[in-house]
């Protein structure tokens, strides 16, 4: 984005004054409720700037769908792997099981980057 506060600078600031000015105003019965807010803030912001190509490249690749719709290729991931054609042996099983975990990496790096060792 051109202009500044982009979407991202916008929560962050938003975030802050949640829970730097707001939070400590709110009754304790709506504290927990002010946090999940600040926490979906959060994530939004590792969402909007994560680079999602890798992993979407990974599965495309090993899916052979150059082009594919992300969510048209997960259906049809899922609808492969229960017909049992990634299993382990399986020719395709190393590609996929490799895009599988870029694309977990990526997940966890949005919604819970302390589990990949990184600081949120």
């Amino acid at each position: 984005m051109l202009e500044r506060p982009d979407g991202g600078n916008l929560l962050d600031t938003a975030r802050e004054v949640l829970l730097k000015e707001l939070l400590p105003h709110l009754p304790e019965a709506q504290r927990f409720h002010a946090r999940m807010v600040a926490n979906a803030m959060v994530i939004a912001r590792r969402e909007a700037v994560a680079d999602q190509g890798p992993a979407l490249a990974a599965l495309r690749a090993c899916m052979d769908a150059p082009t594919a719709d992300p969510g048209d290729l997960l259906q049809r991931l899922a609808h492969a792997i229960r017909a049992g054609a990634h299993d382990p042996g399986a020719p395709a099983h190393a590609p996929v099981a490799a895009a599988l975990l870029a694309l977990t990496r990526l997940r966890c790096g949005i919604s819970a980057p302390k589990a990949l060792g990184k600081a949120g």
